[in-house]
């Protein structure tokens, strides 16, 4: 029974090693991150926030505070993910393309910082609420300044996204170039980054862009990293590494 379980170990351990083990943990991480990002917006913020409204936002959290910090949990969880995936995708593209590789690696770390700041706005409203209302700070004000804080943290969110957008895009470049996934998979990816890119730019210097276009641009990206991190799983097959001129492109 032990010799079972030492080679149920060494299989799992093989199942992780390697470029295709890489492969498989990025698309592990990917798709981690994915859920804590749907999670925290689409559960618990499309649930307790309210547009334009600080006193029943303030309510909710105020009601369900712990459902509040489960989303900030997941948002630092998506944070991590994406981090550790920048990582592996890096030491799996790098041999395509250097120069590629480490512009995306620069812009996913630039979009995840930024939306770490941007989740430190986020984690203001349950502060805010703790005690409230403060000596000189009102009630309403506290409202305004919950509803004040999560308009900056949606702000920053939106300027996080731009730089995601470029990086899925240039990853997805590296991804059509390796001939180690489709050619299907890298040109979606491309493409869905870019879209997001282009739609999250529009709407900082047009703030009053249709919230459905974001979210779509949105929702198109998140579909073509999800079919990416699927491949990663899946279909990753080793290949030559290009030559060392080709590579530094």
């Amino acid at each position: 029974m032990a010799a079972r379980s030492e080679g149920d170990g060494d299989a799992r351990m093989k199942l992780f090693a390697g470029v295709e083990g890489k492969a498989r943990l990025a698309g592990l991480f990917i798709l981690g991150a994915m859920a804590a990002r749907i999670f925290g917006d689409a559960v618990v913020r499309a649930a307790l926030v309210v547009p334009g409204n600080g006193r029943e936002t303030a309510r909710n959290i105020a009601d369900y505070p712990w459902l509040y910090r489960a989303g900030e949990g997941a948002d630092v969880a998506m944070l991590c993910g994406m981090i550790v995936a920048t990582a592996l995708l890096y030491a799996l593209f790098v041999p395509t393309g250097r120069t590629l590789a480490r512009m995306a690696a620069v812009m996913s770390l630039t979009g995840i910082a930024t939306l770490a700041a941007s989740g430190l706005m986020t984690m203001a409203p349950p502060i805010l609420l703790d005690g409230a209302p403060h000596p000189g700070i009102g009630t309403a004000e506290v409202h305004s300044l919950v509803q004040l804080s999560l308009a900056l943290g949606q702000a920053g969110q939106g300027m996080g996204r731009i730089f995601i957008g470029l990086y899925l895009s240039l990853i997805g470049l590296l991804a059509f170039r390796s001939g180690r996934l489709p050619k299907a998979v890298g040109v979606g990816l491309a493409l869905g980054g870019f879209s997001q890119m282009a739609v999250r730019s529009a709407a900082l210097i047009a703030p009053d862009m249709a919230d459905a276009t974001v979210i779509q641009a949105d929702i198109v990206a998140l579909l073509a990293e999800a079919a990416f991190a699927l491949s990663l799983l899946i279909f990753w097959r080793p290949r030559p590494f290009p030559a060392r001129s080709e590579a530094d492109l």
